[in-house]
């Protein structure tokens, strides 16, 4: 289940945004007061108990820059955990000015100094509340999980990798069963169902004694996983096939591919088993594995043999690969057109993306990178639980 919103009173929300707004400047992040009030708006029409969602309103909403993102995070985990916002400055304790404190009661260093320090080192707390688990390291906002969720795959150890893999498995489960922004008739929801409930009135001679509520209806993506095998994608493979493995026991509307070489069609081989056992079986199967490179000549064959039985208007293609093409990028660029003539999305994951001197210099990439309508990195599982945002 999705980790709970503080629960704030409706006249409280307004004083609560502008204060969250007044922390965000503070620490560097431009917030016009347009944007406040859009951020208001958007929490009407959303589930306040999905704490995940009121992030993403808040961060789309204020229009948060891409590179403000960890920043941000780290202060919507401090402004609107499940205990309660931070407590609010007696008025003893206010600034004379109209302007926020750079320090609220409780919080330690001043928002100028958080901001300096997470763009040096990154993300500093946690994101929900199963960061907050596991042994304490004697750093505020840092757990085993909360560390593991930001190491990269390359750097994993054996120890590490059977609990990568379960994360992974959980990161699959959300992201095949997202709520969609339709809302649905049920039982019990955050959504009153103002038409059923007044047709419910009639029955009782005009008393509105039963809401009917309505819920986010729940999502069946449907997606195309296309993942490179080759040997420059070693230190990323395993733990990227698990997955994807992951994502195609849970989502049924998910057709998996591996490319290297030649191109591999995995979906009948997915089944409820143990998934050393299918990615055994993976290798010994798909020709060519870890050996070189052809991602035009496998694009190519997958528009030939399988785009118009698997990607349709409403499908997601996702393509793990580190760009790193050996073959024709005439054959590349002609296969991404004809996937992206037909696809919801094209997302590009790329696991040398979690090294901030990467650029996507390789003729792969940049043939690929007019195509694609993300870019994104795939080195660790924060990474990957970002896809659920862009899905």
């Amino acid at each position: 289940t999705a980790p709970t919103a503080p629960t704030i009173p409706p006249t409280d929300l307004i004083t609560h945004i502008t204060r969250f707004a007044a922390a965000l400047r503070e620490a560097g992040v431009a917030i016009a007061l347009g944007d406040e009030i859009d951020a208001a708006g958007s929490l009407v029409h959303i589930d306040l108990t999905d704490r995940g969602e009121v992030r993403l309103a808040l961060r789309t909403s204020l229009k948060v820059e891409h590179r403000a993102w960890p920043l941000f995070d780290h202060l919507f985990g401090l402004h609107w955990r499940p205990g309660g916002p931070p407590t609010p400055p007696r008025d003893s304790q206010r600034p004379t000015n109209r302007r926020a404190p750079r320090t609220w009661p409780g919080h330690g260093n001043p928002l100028s100094e958080l901001a300096r320090t997470i763009a040096q080192h990154g993300r500093v707390g946690p994101l929900d509340d199963a960061d907050t688990t596991g042994t304490d390291t004697g750093r505020p906002g840092y757990s085993p999980r909360a560390l593991l969720r930001r190491k990269s795959f390359e750097q994993c150890t054996d120890d590490e990798l059977a609990a990568m893999e379960r994360l992974l498995a959980q990161v699959a489960r959300k992201l095949a069963t997202r709520r969609s922004r339709r809302l649905v008739p049920a039982p019990a929801g955050p959504a009153i169902d103002l038409r059923r409930s007044f047709r419910r009135s009639l029955a009782r001679d005009g008393e509105l004694i039963d809401l009917a509520r309505r819920t986010r209806a729940v999502e069946l993506p449907r997606m195309v996983v296309l993942c490179d095998t080759s040997g420059s994608m070693d230190p990323y493979s395993r733990l990227l096939l698990t997955f994807v493995l992951s994502l195609g026991k849970v989502a049924r509307r998910t057709e998996t591919f591996a490319f290297n070489t030649s191109l591999t069609r995995l979906t009948p081989w997915i089944t409820a088993g143990n998934v050393a056992a299918t990615l055994s079986r993976f290798a010994r199967e798909v020709e060519d594995w870890s050996g070189g490179t052809r991602i035009g000549r496998c694009l190519a064959a997958f528009v030939h043999d399988y785009l118009r039985e698997t990607v349709t208007g409403g499908t997601s293609v996702l393509i793990f690969s580190d760009g790193l093409d050996r073959g024709d990028t005439g054959a590349l660029e002609q296969a991404l057109l004809a996937i992206r003539r037909r696809a919801r999305r094209v997302i590009w994951l790329n696991p040398l993306m979690g090294d901030p001197r990467y650029r996507p210099e390789a003729r792969g990439m940049r043939t690929a990178l007019p195509h694609v309508d993300h870019l994104v990195p795939a080195h660790n599982l924060e990474s990957l639980e970002r896809l659920v945002d862009l899905l």
